[in-house]
């Protein structure tokens, strides 16, 4: 019975860890965007990031019910991570050429954007960033992110 209670115990600290990935990074990005103080571009960086959480706990509550708090948890991480990638690669290449930094912006909206997760017919919704012209993250909402995370990795050793 001790040992039902410890390897249950166990698991639930688990799932509340896992879930704090999710949770930090929500929380993260809703007090920069509700911070006045925040610097603009930062901010809307962070409304993007908050606004993928969003759809991907309620798409994820919709479509896969079943599915793990760690699955939520590594697609929250690879999406930071994504995103993350994606301002690096413009810092590094701000005083490049103009043409390399829209071929690049490019294929980090072709890894979002071919590598769906939900494949949610509401393209208003889900390519509301990705339609933007003046939005700095112009990604697909609907992105299995670690595997359009794995995509520009691949892309851009490739490049390299």
């Amino acid at each position: 019975m001790k040992k039902i209670l410890l390897v249950s115990l166990l698991m639930l600290s688990m799932n509340m860890q896992a879930q704090e990935v999710f949770n930090e990074l929500r929380q993260k990005n809703k007090s920069i965007v509700e911070n006045p103080q925040s610097n603009e571009l930062v901010r809307k960086i962070s409304q993007f990031k908050l606004d993928a959480l969003n759809y991907m706990v309620i798409k994820m509550q919709e479509e896969m019910p079943d599915s793990t708090v760690d699955y939520l948890d590594r697609q929250a991480y690879a999406m930071n991570a994504f995103v993350s990638f994606y301002i690096e690669k413009l810092i590094k290449l701000n005083n490049m050429p103009q043409s390399l930094q829209v071929k690049m912006t490019k294929m980090f909206m072709d890894a979002s954007y071919s590598n769906p997760l939900f494949k949610d017919k509401d393209k208003d919704l889900t390519l509301s960033y990705y339609n933007c012209g003046e939005c700095l993250t112009r990604f697909s909402l609907d992105t299995d992110w670690p595997r359009a995370l794995a995509a520009i990795t691949k892309l851009m050793e490739d490049e390299e």
